[in-house]
């Protein structure tokens, strides 16, 4: 079978079924197959792993996971692409298409259905406008997942690894990292895309914690204390929770900087110089507070 990493095929095959890339859905198809051969290298795909693909637009990255997988369930939400993979994922006895949104779809089910209950590996091409939506679902639902190896905007993988006191950290990057080590596999331009992006991509993987790396007794509040540092990044810390929707504590400016500097941090302290350590021992510290 013809490989559709090569763009002649690509073209062959979007001109047989008079295919229009869709604006809502934000395709952009990868034409470049040393791309291809690297996000199977860095996904570490093997014949013992079941393999969740969202977004497989006509099959080119299917059929390389195909090729090296035991099985692929690949989700996608555009139904005029399902006749193509069909066609294109013909001699695939080992894929299963869905055509579904995957922020709707029970992976568990997926999980135990495929894989026998046992974590799958997710790999995806994912489209820029819902990239963090996914992958926070994915995390946030503790669904049996034990990586995700994406092609993302790359500033947004750049942002996804960054550490504390970098432009580039911020909410993103603690809440990637609370639940996954990031890696920044590949850069990728964007001429190995049809039609060609405005920016260029990254292959970034993210192996899930078998441990969470800090342990907090409200995961809730974490995250309202991290969002609402960022929110205001250039205000102190103090001030960015005194004024933080996110952060509702009845608690006055007196009393936020009290547990702040409780914990060894300065009163003056902005968000973005804190770690991931810092955030949890501080909401435990506003946990305490509210229990007391």
């Amino acid at each position: 079978m013809a490989k559709l990493g090569d763009p002649k095929e690509t073209i062959a095959v979007l001109q047989k079924y008079q295919f229009r890339f869709s604006k809502k859905f934000g395709q952009n198809f990868l034409i470049d197959t040393h791309v291809l051969d690297k996000i199977i290298r860095y996904a570490g795909v093997s014949r013992d792993d079941c393999v969740l693909e969202i977004g497989p637009g006509i099959g080119t990255l299917t059929q390389y996971l195909a090729e090296n997988a035991r099985e692929v369930v690949a989700v996608e939400i555009d139904d005029t692409l399902i006749p193509i993979l069909q066609d294109t994922l013909s001699e695939y006895k080992n894929v299963t298409v869905i055509n579904d949104d995957i922020m709707k779809v029970d992976i568990a089910a997926l999980a135990q259905a495929h894989n026998g209950g046992r974590p799958m590996k997710v790999v995806a091409n994912l489209p820029y406008y819902i990239t963090t939506p996914i992958i926070m679902g994915l995390f946030e639902s503790h669904v049996p997942i034990s990586s995700i190896t994406v092609m993302v905007q790359k500033e947004v993988a750049r942002r996804m690894e960054a550490g504390p006191g970098s432009k580039d950290y911020g909410a993103l990057s603690l809440a990637v990292q609370y639940y996954a080590k990031p890696y920044l596999a590949a850069n990728v331009p964007a001429n190995c895309f049809m039609p060609r992006p405005n920016v260029d991509s990254a292959v970034i993987v993210l192996t899930r914690h078998e441990e969470m790396p800090v342990q907090v007794k409200d995961e809730k509040l974490l995250f309202a204390i991290i969002r609402a540092a960022f929110n205001m990044r250039r205000k102190t810390l103090v001030n960015a929770l005194a004024g933080a929707a996110e952060f509702t504590l009845p608690l006055s400016k007196e009393e936020i900087e009290g547990v702040i500097t409780s914990v060894g941090l300065d009163a003056m302290v902005r968000g973005e110089a804190l770690t991931l350590a810092q955030f949890a021992a501080l909401a435990d510290a506003f946990s305490a507070k509210e229990g007391a």
